[in-house]
């Protein structure tokens, strides 16, 4: 699959995939400040933001697209960061594909099995029950939302989702009903007798609970080189709760 993609900057490759419900633009703040020293692709992934949909949503196609878009890029020694889902999909790229990377960057996400993740389909619902017929603008869809989804921050997160489909129409432009249903399957963890032997920067957020210290000896044991940072002052969104510090932590680990 063709992967809509935002380039910038020149140097060594880095390549930036966001999370279950992003989409790139989340991350277009941080990779202009990493476009000072390096070229910057940051994917919109299948299902999300500008990609094309598909009925299949599952980490083999997640790394397979991935897989394409390097290839096709041309892209030697890249330097993969991935936040949540995204890092899951880059973990499972490491180990699939060891030979195209250089350094790994995994945001606040293990390797283990997650159990149901009621919050993620809460979000989910609760975009698939805004009524886009009496929506003439982005504030009466964060008034719909408001309803189930309360904090601010998280609703102008989904928020980013909403484009218009034509003169008249408000719409999502991530595929919901394709990523209720395969919710399940981002949930599974990686299970593998493969190892990265590369350097890894595992960054979790000191407020989230999705990579605790139970977590750290499996990664260690695939990923080797593994260093972890803790950001205290972090939810699950390091890059958008302190994004001076964990610009400051990534770019200091990729231009070591």
């Amino acid at each position: 699959m063709k992967l809509f993609f935002r380039h910038m900057g020149k140097g060594k490759p880095v390549v930036i995939l966001h999370g279950l419900l992003g989409l790139s633009d989340n991350w277009v703040t941080f990779g202009r400040q990493l476009a000072s020293d390096f070229e910057v692709f940051v994917p919109d992934l299948r299902n999300h933001g500008q990609s094309p949909h598909d009925p299949v949503f599952n980490f083999h196609v997640l790394v397979e697209d991935l897989h394409e878009l390097i290839e096709d890029q041309g892209l030697k020694k890249v330097n993969l960061i991935g936040h949540s889902l995204g890092g899951k999909t880059a973990m499972f790229f490491a180990l699939e594909y060891p030979d195209l990377l250089d350094k790994l960057v995994v945001v606040d996400i293990g390797l283990r099995k997650y159990s149901p993740n009621l919050e993620h389909q809460m979000l989910i619902d609760a975009m698939m029950e805004v009524d886009f017929s009496s929506a003439r603008s982005r504030s009466d869809v964060d008034r719909q939302l408001e309803q189930n989804v309360h904090g601010l921050k998280l609703r102008q997160f989904l928020l980013k989702n909403i484009y218009w489909k034509d003169k008249e129409t408000l719409g999502w432009r991530v595929n919901l009903p394709v990523l209720k249903e395969s919710l399940p399957l981002m949930l599974e963890g990686i299970g593998s007798d493969k190892k990265f032997l590369n350097p890894v920067l595992l960054v979790r957020g000191g407020l989230s609970k999705y990579v605790t210290e139970a977590d750290l000896p499996a990664m260690v044991k695939q990923f080797p080189r593994t260093s972890v940072q803790t950001l205290a002052n972090a939810s699950h969104w390091v890059h958008a709760d302190v994004p001076g510090e964990f610009y400051s932590l990534v770019h200091e680990f990729l231009v070591a």
